[in-house]
């Protein structure tokens, strides 16, 4: 007797997984631009009906209009929130802000082009995420974010312009022209310190995909670009400018805390706290670095580093063309990604606004590391909840490190990442 064939329920079922799962290539590569299209319409109703929230928006304002006026001190320039505390780039940048929307007075005008720097930032995000070969059910988790629409349209917050150049320098990594995404780093860079976090997952790309020599030249692009931009600043002020623009004891309000506010303002505010977390922090990068990150080099990482030190490359020309085609899109996105949530789970004080960061990092790492669709969604849902939390309890900020401990241990024990596709990279690759 013939197998019954499948009931149409259980064929619309497995049309449904197959799409879900990128199976289905005539309909799986609908899903990112239906979705796209969807929230733009709902940025569009978030900022025609959801009243603006002023937070720091006046406070840059007032800043740049001392700017405007002349002052390039860096300790006098000064808002209603407090001092200057960005870099150069955060200046010139705000300053195009400041005259096309009327000295700041046109709030509306600023929503809608902080809507299009969000639908921009998001069509970079599933840009990447479709060259890392994410399958479609991870996608809807990019646009669902109740907070992450806040932070863009409702707040206008410069970590939205770091955000997309960190995404920025993501896919012209991906698509290996480097010196473009040096140049998309360093911008972003000079908008806010909190792509340092980035930096050391740079670093090694740069190694692995464009060789010693070729990283050396692009680390001082980094470099010669940030000094570029604060030339008129180091005139007035050297030390004032260092100070306040990348102030790295910087200490954060407890009541404002998103993360680690569970342990108490008395340990929060301490000292060996502090250094307690700077070490973890570097004790989990540097494992990160040794385990994962630098093992699609095939040598053991002294034999890496003892040569570096010597200023001489630890690869010969075949080695690093070897070396240079492991370097995928996915590898890519895991490690710059995976750099920047153990940044983010061992800072003292997170934000809200900090939450664009991590917000499309979860759900990438979450699937890299192997975790069943269901355990993905579950905690993608609980790190969103915790960060619409206000203000933060112990429970909702024990969530926040919760989440942000569990993704740094998934992906630490997930997939290798020397899984690469070399025919893939071999056609894509090309030095800038």
């Amino acid at each position: 007797m013939a197998d019954k064939e499948p009931g149409l329920i259980a064929k619309a079922t497995q049309m449904g997984l197959d799409i879900a799962n990128g199976r289905n290539r005539k309909l799986s590569w609908l899903i990112p631009p239906c979705l796209f299209i969807l929230d733009a319409l709902l940025c569009a109703v978030v900022i025609w009906k959801v009243p603006y929230t002023e937070i720091d928006w006046k406070a840059y304002m007032e800043q740049i209009e001392q700017y405007v006026a002349g002052e390039r001190d860096y300790t006098v320039i000064k808002g209603g929130t407090g001092p200057l505390v960005y870099p150069a780039a955060h200046v010139y940048l705000y300053t195009v802000l400041y005259y096309v929307t009327d000295k700041g007075r046109d709030i509306f005008l600023a929503q809608q082009l902080f809507g299009v720097l969000y639908m921009a930032t998001l069509a970079l995000v599933m840009a990447c995420y479709w060259r890392a070969k994410v399958p479609p059910y991870v996608f809807p988790m990019l646009i669902l974010s109740k907070r992450l629409h806040s932070i863009f349209v409702l707040r206008c917050f410069n970590d939205c312009f770091a955000v997309f150049f960190l995404w920025l320098t993501i896919y012209f990594f991906q698509r290996r022209t480097w010196t473009l995404g040096t140049a998309a780093f360093t911008l972003g860079l000079g908008i806010k310190m909190s792509l340092l976090l980035v930096l050391p997952a740079v670093g090694v790309i740069l190694l692995l995909g464009r060789g010693f020599t070729g990283s050396l030249q692009l680390a001082a692009i980094i470099a010669q670009v940030q000094f570029t931009l604060a030339i008129p600043f180091l005139r007035a002020n050297v030390q004032g400018y260092l100070s306040r623009a990348f102030e790295l004891s910087r200490q954060f309000f407890f009541k404002w805390t998103v993360n680690w506010r569970f342990v108490g303002e008395d340990i929060f505010l301490s000292r060996p706290f502090a250094l307690g977390l700077l070490a973890l922090h570097a004790s989990v990068l540097l494992w990160f670095i040794v385990n994962k990150w630098l093992r699609i080099a095939g040598k053991p990482w002294p034999a890496i580093v003892a040569p570096m030190l010597k200023l001489s490359s630890p690869f010969n020309p075949q080695e690093e063309s070897r070396i240079s085609t492991q370097v995928t899109p996915e590898y890519v996105m895991t490690t710059m990604l995976s750099a920047n949530v153990i940044g983010l789970l061992f800072a003292r004080s997170l934000h809200y606004q900090f939450y664009s960061y991590l917000a499309w990092s979860t759900p990438f790492l979450l699937w890299r590391s192997g975790a069943h669709p269901l355990v993905q969604y579950g905690l993608w849902a609980l790190q969103e909840w915790a960060w619409n939390v206000f203000p933060s309890t112990n429970v909702s900020s024990g969530a926040v490190v919760g989440v942000l401990a569990v993704t740094v241990a998934l992906i630490s024990a997930g997939r290798e990442q020397a899984r690469t596709s070399s025919s893939h990279a071999s056609r894509e690759r090309k030095v800038a």
